[in-house]
């Protein structure tokens, strides 16, 4: 009789523990199967092939779009996603349309940057820049950079990295930490005007890869000179008059070299330093005048130079006549086009036409050698 109590107070207990075990599992089973479930929504599906042996793109459509959503989240959580980053990379998809059957089988996207090969292990990798844009200051280098940087190959930093002149004692791995993450056929770029009249850059640059390409853009220096003194006074209101700065005796009329809005316009003597280390087919001088007067012309150059197919072109520019600049075309969804900000292409100041002559004969031996140099003309003394 008591072995039988004891057998019916136990069984309820063995059953309470089954029942505690199945739920774990089922629990376990629960989670493990949202979690594949979630990956398996992020894969694409199987690939089919036509016929003929070609891609047919229906199967990644759906995963083209959440993977390039799930990113953006990321971005946006790491705070490494910014308004203009969102126009380049929807002004990008719009000029660049998802492709799978192009040279070498490979899906072109990823996050609105389109990849040269289709990879799913990742965003990429942070790369030294094999390109990058040494100056001029006030010459057109923000324009260049934001125009160029809406090739799908391209990758930019937005921000001045002054990592050669300024930050050099940092390392070559803290300035590739800078770079944003690019994918095998990408271009990192980035853009510093002052690297173009700092004596101690272009051994740096050489000393981190030889075969780096550089651009320089360059515009009149007379007219470079007086925009680099706007953009000062905006800055300054009480700085002296121009004209005073330009000259060390306005009377002998011997002009002040020692004057940075003065010196940087004497580009044959800063190419110079530069054509001790570097070929001149590693450097492509880019006309300021022209990148307003034809942008896609001068992108086109870029675009050869760099080894890019011809992506950017007349399409993708519409002529802004109350800022005297051209512009970005609005890529579809958004609701207004880009253009430079406001600190380009402020009014200069009026200045005294002999002063303005007298720079012109100053600097017109100059300009000269700098066309031999460089081969081209750049019409500032017509």
């Amino acid at each position: 009789m008591a072995q039988s109590t004891v057998f019916s107070d136990a069984l309820p207990t063995k059953v309470y523990r089954k029942i505690v075990v199945m739920l774990c599992v089922l629990l376990m089973s629960l989670y493990l199967l949202y979690y594949l479930s979630d990956l398996c929504h992020t894969m694409p599906s199987p690939l089919r092939v036509s016929a003929q042996g070609k891609y047919l793109a229906a199967d990644l459509a759906g995963w083209q779009a959440l993977r390039r959503k799930r990113l953006l989240h990321k971005l946006q959580a790491q705070g490494g996603y910014w308004k203009g980053e969102r126009y380049f990379r929807d002004l990008r998809l719009q000029f660049q349309p998802f492709n799978l059957n192009q040279r070498g089988g490979t899906a072109r996207f990823l996050a609105g940057n389109p990849p040269s090969t289709l990879s799913f292990s990742g965003d990429g990798a942070r790369k030294l820049p094999q390109a990058i844009i040494i100056g001029v200051k006030k010459g057109g280098t923000r324009a260049l950079l934001e125009f160029v940087r809406v090739h799908p190959d391209v990758r930019a930093v937005g921000a001045e990295p002054h990592f050669f002149d300024r930050h050099y004692d940092e390392g070559l791995r803290w300035y590739r930490g800078l770079m944003p993450k690019t994918l095998d056929g990408q271009i990192t770029m980035e853009k510093t005007p002052s690297y173009f009249v700092t004596k101690e850059v272009a051994a740096r640059i050489y000393a981190m890869s030889k075969d780096a390409k550089l651009i320089v853009v360059v515009r009149d220096p007379v007219t470079r000179a007086i925009s680099d003194y706007t953009q000062t006074l905006s800055k300054k209101p009480d700085i002296p008059s121009f004209e005073s700065l330009t000259f060390k005796n306005r009377t002998t009329g011997l002009i002040d070299t020692s004057w940075s809005a003065i010196q940087i316009g004497i580009y044959a003597k800063h190419l110079e330093n530069w054509l001790q280390y570097f070929p001149m087919h590693q450097i492509l001088f880019v006309s300021g005048e022209r990148l307003i007067s034809d942008p896609a012309g001068e992108l086109g150059k870029v675009q050869d130079f760099l080894g890019l197919k011809r992506i950017i072109t007349d399409k993708h520019f519409y002529f802004n006549k109350t800022k005297g600049f051209p512009c970005l075309k609005k890529p579809e969804g958004s609701s207004k086009p880009h253009c430079l900000g406001k600190t380009k292409g402020r009014t200069h100041p009026n200045i005294d036409p002999e002063v303005v002559q007298r720079l012109r004969d100053f600097y017109r031996p100059f300009n000269m050698k700098f066309y031999q140099m460089t081969g081209q003309n750049f019409g500032w003394d017509n």
